[in-house]
């Protein structure tokens, strides 16, 4: 793989990162002398065996080739890219920020990526350890599989849920924690140690909330019209409806669930039904149509459609940060969002930039604090670019794979 580089961007984020974890983690730091497999009596805060804390985002890109099979582990801070097993026929990528989940008809790949990120509210821990193999669990192709530290809930196309124990996924084996009674519409969210879903109540689609026994606890008295789409912010979980978003946050053990409404009627064609976000945002992006791109500022309570060319894939940072979106003439746009003006735009990158609804092979943006990727299946090239910066391209990632698939992890 040749990696062409237009700039470092690492050396100072690394600085200003180890200043914030010294002064924000309580606690003594493991002694330099002592093996990372035996911690010292006293367990240094943030320690996690078998891996490695360091001061700066570890993030890697998972990226598969269905068709050969070929998947590869980008590591996104020293630029070498690792070989892992081989995973054909794959038509979708799901990502928890370790673990990434190969999806293909006959059952579900796990592939821990190694990198991954605790986040304790006021500061961050960044982590790094050996991408591995963990093996297959049964779920299909068209399986939702989400997960949060304790559970990944894997809910099939006929609505039947099964949790796996995510500790047992860090140590690389897969296991079973419990099968849930009865069938639920579209993704089984875990949150705040309880699980959010969508039941069928007398032809009434109602939100229910969960123990992990899968117990009914709550039932905040709230409707949703064709579920459609999910992320979880620091606000809350949004839950896609057909008139807007619910949001549903816990607080002193209950679960309150706000309607986040359009304001006016808006086709079935051109609904928000999947949305991309950066880990830890609260603005959350979702095609609206072919030509325009729907981003919910969660804070705000509030939707904005803005109009773009006809849209391939889109996301942003947030934070005042551009809407980022790849357009068919294979370059990616960037549009101001409160004024839904364009304020830059790169030369075309992709040699394909063809949008084809029935897949969800299509290129995607992938988000995090300083950068954002673009796969180029066709041209075996994954692009990094600074958004702060007129969307410069930084580096240019040549592949010996055809990206087809891709997803980040480490945020």
């Amino acid at each position: 793989m040749t990696i062409r580089r237009n700039v470092t961007p690492w050396a100072s984020a690394a600085l200003v990162l180890t200043a914030l974890l010294t002064t924000s983690c309580a606690g003594k730091e493991p002694n330099a002398t002592r093996s990372e497999a035996k911690p010292p009596s006293s367990t240094p805060h943030g320690y996690v065996e078998g891996a490695q804390e360091t001061a700066e985002q570890q993030s890697r890109l998972l990226l598969n080739d269905p068709g050969s099979g070929n998947t590869r582990v980008l590591d996104l801070v020293t630029g070498k890219v690792h070989r892992t097993t081989q995973v054909k026929d794959a038509v979708r990528l799901g990502m928890d920020g370790r673990f990434g989940y190969l999806q293909a008809a006959d059952g579900t790949h796990v592939l821990d990526s190694g990198a991954w990120m605790v986040d304790h509210g006021d500061h961050v821990h960044y982590y790094s350890a050996a991408t591995r193999d963990v093996g297959e669990i049964p779920a299909g192709s068209q399986a939702r599989i989400r997960s949060d530290v304790a559970v990944t809930a894997v809910t099939d196309e006929n609505g039947r849920t099964v949790l796996y124990d995510r500790g047992k996924l860090e140590k690389g084996k897969i296991a079973t924690s419990r099968t849930l009674g009865g069938t639920y519409v579209g993704a089984v969210v875990p949150y705040e140690e309880h699980l959010l879903a969508f039941a069928n109540q007398g032809g009434t689609t109602e939100l229910v909330v969960l123990d992990r026994k899968g117990e009914r606890v709550a039932s905040p008295d709230v409707a949703c019209e064709a579920p459609g789409g999910d992320g979880v912010t620091r606000r809350g979980v949004i839950l896609g409806c057909a008139d807007g978003a619910l949001l549903v946050r816990a607080q002193d053990g209950a679960f309150t669930a706000e309607k986040i409404p359009y304001g006016k009627h808006v086709p079935e064609e051109e609904r928000a039904t999947s949305f991309r976000h950066r880990p830890g945002s609260d603005t959350l992006t979702a095609l609206a149509g072919g030509d325009a791109v729907w981003v919910l500022d969660v804070a705000e309570r509030n939707w904005k459609r803005v109009e773009t060319g006809p849209v391939v894939a889109a996301n942003t940072a947030g934070e005042g940060s551009p809407l980022l979106v790849l357009e068919t003439d294979g370059s990616v746009h960037g549009y101001d969002i409160a004024t839904g003006r364009q304020t830059a735009r790169t030369k075309p990158l992709l040699t394909a930039g063809k949008r084809d609804d029935s897949a969800s092979s299509a290129p995607v943006i992938e988000v995090d604090r300083s950068r954002a990727y673009v796969n180029d299946p066709e041209g075996k090239k994954v692009f990094e670019i600074d958004y702060n910066d007129g969307l410069r391209i930084a580096r240019t990632f040549d592949l010996d794979v055809k990206p087809v698939l891709m997803a980040e992890t480490g945020r």
